[in-house]
């Protein structure tokens, strides 16, 4: 069993499987994952009041699902009561199968189509990415194509998250191979496509540069490999580098302190306690600590995204802009219970190099950008090209 987790951020209180829909609708639509700890280190900051009854708390939530197993009564239904009662506002419960996908998730893979959606004003479902070697590119699927139907069922009105629980069978289990038939809309033109689903891999990070020789280098969570890849992409860049962490919920809080050793020259990036234990989490050594970095952060920026923009903020190495970050970085355990189930308590909270407790509070940028878009990442850049050119 893996050890704590600085999980993501949507409280598991809307019915089973709903905080896991937000997991796989985060990969598949925006490439938020949750956040996972190494075995000897938790990270995040959360609901105190929960890391003070967390062991007793996993104990509660071990006996309601023995008793409900040896009463004939699902294990699972019971522990998520236990832990509706116990006030731990991100603790979760998932089925086997639920936490094989959960985990599958933190490794940047998901079943499903590969395409992104987003919900118009007026209701539409429009497609916003299609995956490089995706059924859906395969399929001729485009970017900015409408999503009518899916398996039949209209789609229009309905929350995102519905929609990408559709298009990944959630409800029955549906595994790469299984089809899912789409209807789909371009301009005056109506037809459906049948595709296979298909086990996928996200690309949490993407680097582009502009004119000025800034690099721009999005992250939208931190998945497997995501740390690596920012660290490679900062080896490469020119010049300075806008750090674009809007709508990243967060992910694997190593890839986050592998990607702020891209940054740092070592030093301390959180600490954190699991159970009353002090820890802390610091970065390698050998970074460039001289290039200009703006970080641009928005209400999305949750978990391990606000533990990296809390270190690079705190210790001076750049300037973050944006507006405030959710704020939230809990520390959860992973325990196996009765009947195969998991239970995902929360243990600890983390706090940024100065000592500041980023839960309930988020982080407040050094700049506040309104804009959204591709105007943020503008605005961005002009206050990059204030900060100097290190190359």
């Amino acid at each position: 069993m893996p050890g704590p987790r600085d999980l993501f951020c949507q409280p598991r209180r809307l019915g089973r499987g709903a905080a896991l829909t937000m997991v796989f609708a985060s990969v598949l639509l925006a490439g938020a994952a949750t956040g996972a700890l190494p075995d000897n280190g938790p990270q995040g900051n959360g609901d105190t009041a929960g890391a003070d009854r967390a062991p007793g708390a996993h104990e509660d939530v071990a006996r309601a699902a023995a008793e409900a197993m040896a009463a004939g009564k699902s294990p699972t239904e019971a522990a998520e009561r236990a832990v509706s009662r116990s006030g731990d506002r991100w603790g979760a419960v998932y089925s086997p199968g639920e936490y094989e996908e959960f985990e599958e998730a933190l490794d940047g893979r998901y079943t499903g189509v590969g395409l992104s959606a987003r919900r118009q004003r007026d209701g539409r479902i429009e497609v916003s990415r299609v995956q490089s070697g995706s059924p859906a590119a395969a399929a001729g699927i485009h970017r900015g194509d409408r999503l009518r139907t899916v398996d039949g069922e209209e789609v229009e009105g309905r929350p995102v998250t519905e929609v990408v629980s559709l298009l990944r069978g959630d409800a029955t289990d549906a595994a790469a191979g299984t089809e899912v038939r789409l209807g789909l809309a371009r301009g005056a033109h109506d037809w459906s496509r049948t595709l296979r689903r298909a086990e996928l891999s996200t690309d949490p990070v993407t680097a582009r540069e502009l004119d000025d020789g800034t690099t721009v280098i999005r992250a939208s969570a931190f998945t497997k490999g995501a740390g690596s890849a920012i660290a490679d992409a900062v080896r490469h860049a020119p010049a300075g580098v806008v750090l674009d962490l809007r709508g990243n919920a967060g992910g694997l809080v190593t890839e986050a302190v592998t990607a702020a050793s891209a940054f740092l020259d070592g030093g301390l990036v959180a600490t954190y306690d699991v159970d009353g234990a002090q820890r802390a989490l610091h970065a390698a050594s050998g970074a460039d600590t001289s290039r200009p970095l703006v970080v641009l952060v928005d209400g999305g920026t949750m978990s391990a995204a606000e533990l990296l923009t809390g270190a690079l903020q705190d210790r001076g190495r750049a300037v973050v802009a944006g507006s405030r970050t959710f704020g939230k970085g809990s520390v959860q355990m992973p325990s196996r219970l009765p009947g195969g189930s998991v239970a995902e308590l929360t243990v600890g909270h983390y706090r940024t190099p100065s000592g500041r407790t980023v839960d309930g509070r988020g982080i407040t940028p050094d700049l506040e950008i309104t804009a959204s878009g591709e105007a943020a990442v503008q605005r961005a850049e002009t206050v990059l090209s204030g900060l100097g050119d290190a190359s």
